[in-house]
């Protein structure tokens, strides 16, 4: 699990190098609202890659916190998945190529990561605490 952790921290990471040096690998659009809106989400970001990264090192040191860090973590990826699919369905990004695609895929990975994390963390949360 600490892996998969840092694997979605390090992909969070890699999705905004590519949105600051070349747009157009990961952008769906081209239009001011929506670079408005795709730049209002670093700070969220910044936020969910910490709880991944603060929870794979816990689990790591096997400290108790790793409950904590995970609901956290779980809690925001469903957060940014909400607004992401909201803006996404009010715009037709997924209707927009294969960018649009790319985008239905982090909906998806962020949903099934999010999910997945808050249900291993809930369904180990006696084991996590006695750690």
């Amino acid at each position: 699990m600490a892996g998969v952790l840092l694997g979605a921290a390090v992909l969070i990471a890699a999705y905004w190098v590519a949105w600051l040096v070349h747009r157009p690998l990961v952008a769906s659009g081209s239009g001011a609202a929506y670079s408005q809106f795709e730049d209002a989400f670093p700070l969220a970001d910044g936020w969910l890659a910490l709880c991944l990264v603060a929870a794979s090192y816990c689990l790591v040191t096997a400290r108790r916190a790793a409950l904590f860090w995970l609901l956290a973590g779980g809690g925001a990826g469903l957060y940014l998945f909400g607004m992401d699919v909201l803006y996404d369905l009010q715009h037709g990004v997924w209707g927009k190529g294969a960018n649009g695609l790319v985008e239905l895929a982090i909906n998806l990975v962020t949903l099934g990561l999010s999910v997945f994390v808050l249900h291993w963390a809930w369904t180990r949360r006696e084991a996590l605490l006695t750690s």
